[in-house]
């Protein structure tokens, strides 16, 4: 593979098994001594993030020749929407290790990410690959802090927990246990007047999840339970929803494990595409684990 005349570029469906499931993110792999033009340029990253148009798109950044994505175990790595720079993105994170573990051969056990998150470790876990990202608490709020918010995107009254994660500005909504999984999945509403009705800069996403039972129908293919289900919205960063969301489950994986007093915990993103993910809770960070589909590879001329 050849890096010197334009940018190698993948597109990879995240926490999937097999194509069109999950998350799609762009991964582009960048070396500082064939790509100095793009290796701090923050605005062409975005121009061609924009290009992409995927709710996110990776530059992994390579201090060497190109040799390092096949030999090297550090990279620098950032996320961008197609419109702003993120500090945290799980699925894209994962997008990334699938490229050099599978197309680049990388035959190192752990990868090492230097981020605006600070440094990532991601490993090989058999079939999956695993994330290990800081665990993002959250603290308990009013629902008259939100209500207009809130009642722009479901009815209020199947709202039983409202909690906000400081770090990351998401809105947690928890939903009573009644609910049915199949109603949150078809839940439809005007997605782009959310920033329109919150726009202090406070909320950058807001998470929809339910506690997973036999009975309202949170089981997967095989008929085991996933122990919480969710679905993510983040117009304010350009995303109206998003597939599978590795940051929002560092905000859930810190909820849902002290509400079931356990560590280990099985998730759905309940989105159209849809995606699962195996968490395991260890002290002040979380591991996220699942799959990755690399379904389009290619170059982008500059």
């Amino acid at each position: 593979m050849s890096f010197l005349d334009s940018l190698p570029i993948f597109l990879v469906d995240a926490f999937a098994s097999q194509p069109f499931k999950g998350n799609p993110a762009a991964v582009c792999l960048v070396s500082i001594t064939c790509h100095p033009q793009v290796c701090s340029n923050a605005e062409l990253m975005q121009k061609i993030a924009s290009e992409m148009n995927l709710s996110e798109t990776a530059f992994v950044i390579a201090t060497g020749n190109p040799d390092t994505f096949t030999t090297g175990d550090s990279f620098s790595l950032r996320w961008f929407t197609p419109s702003t720079e993120v500090n945290l993105c799980g699925h894209a994170t994962l997008a990334s290790a699938a490229v050099l573990f599978r197309k680049l051969s990388n035959t190192n056990p752990v990868l090492q990410f230097d981020t605006l998150s600070g440094i990532l470790s991601v490993c090989r876990n058999g079939k999956l690959i695993s994330l290990n990202f800081p665990l993002n608490p959250s603290i308990s709020q009013t629902l008259n802090d939100y209500t207009d918010l809130l009642k722009a995107i479901l009815d209020v009254t199947l709202i039983q927990e409202i909690e906000y994660s400081p770090n990351t500005k998401k809105l947690l909504v928890r939903l009573k246990n009644e609910v049915q999984r199949e109603q949150l999945k078809n839940l439809v509403f005007n997605i782009s007047s959310l920033p329109l009705i919150e726009s202090s800069g406070r909320i950058k996403g807001v998470i929809l999840t339910l506690k997973g039972t036999k009975e309202n129908g949170c089981l997967d293919q095989s008929g085991e339970c996933f122990d919480f289900v969710s679905r993510y919205f983040a117009p304010w960063v350009g995303i109206p929803e998003d597939p599978v969301t590795g940051s929002a489950h560092t905000v859930l994986a810190s909820y849902w494990s002290k509400q079931l007093d356990k560590n280990d915990l099985y998730a759905q993103q309940c989105s159209t595409r849809g995606g699962e993910m195996r968490i395991v809770v260890k002290d002040d960070r979380v591991e996220m684990s699942g799959q990755a589909t690399i379904t389009l590879e290619g170059r982008f001329n500059l």
